[in-house]
């Protein structure tokens, strides 16, 4: 079991702590990191559908997944705890990859449940390289990049789906 960062003394003044927990999504349980896809999912349909543009919206993403490496690390420097559960910036990064397609096929209940399902799936059953890049990277990157993957991996779900339902 993952080691929480409650043991962290200083975590609800540290700004870095509020980024990491998804401004706060990250502490409600059980499932924490189901709760940050969750958020992301909230914030990324509202990006959508507000019209705001695929370029900043990948933007949006190179800069929370940059952002959530630092401040990973300086969480793990100052709390001494690696990937705490409540940490949830990673998902935030990783379901807002999911979303991409949404682009294209539209903001109903079906894209959006997909991207959802698919992102949680592969993030907790951590299909290669997924499971093995979570193990062999550390540090804020390493934190990150399994959910980056599986973000990818989401994507690539969907479009099968899209594909294989529009013939």
């Amino acid at each position: 079991m993952k080691q929480s960062l409650e043991i962290w003394p200083d975590r609800f003044r540290s700004f870095s702590f509020w980024l990491a927990v998804g401004l706060g999504s990250g502490l409600l349980k059980p499932a924490p990191g189901t709760w940050g896809s969750l958020f992301a999912l909230l914030l990324g349909y509202v990006m959508i559908v507000n019209g705001v543009s695929v370029e900043i919206f990948v933007a949006a993403i190179v800069g929370v997944s940059v952002l959530g490496t630092v401040t990973i690390n300086r969480i793990e420097k100052q709390s001494g705890v690696h990937d705490a559960p409540e940490i949830v910036i990673d998902e935030v990064a990783g379901m807002s990859i999911a979303m991409l397609p949404l682009y294209h096929l539209g903001t109903g209940y079906i894209p959006l449940l997909l991207a959802f399902a698919l992102f949680r799936a592969f993030d907790i059953v951590k299909p290669w390289p997924i499971g093995w890049l979570d193990k062999q990277i550390t540090g804020g990157f390493g934190v990150m990049v399994d959910d980056i993957v599986a973000g990818i991996f989401a994507v690539l779900g969907i479009e099968i789906f899209a594909a294989l339902l529009l013939q």
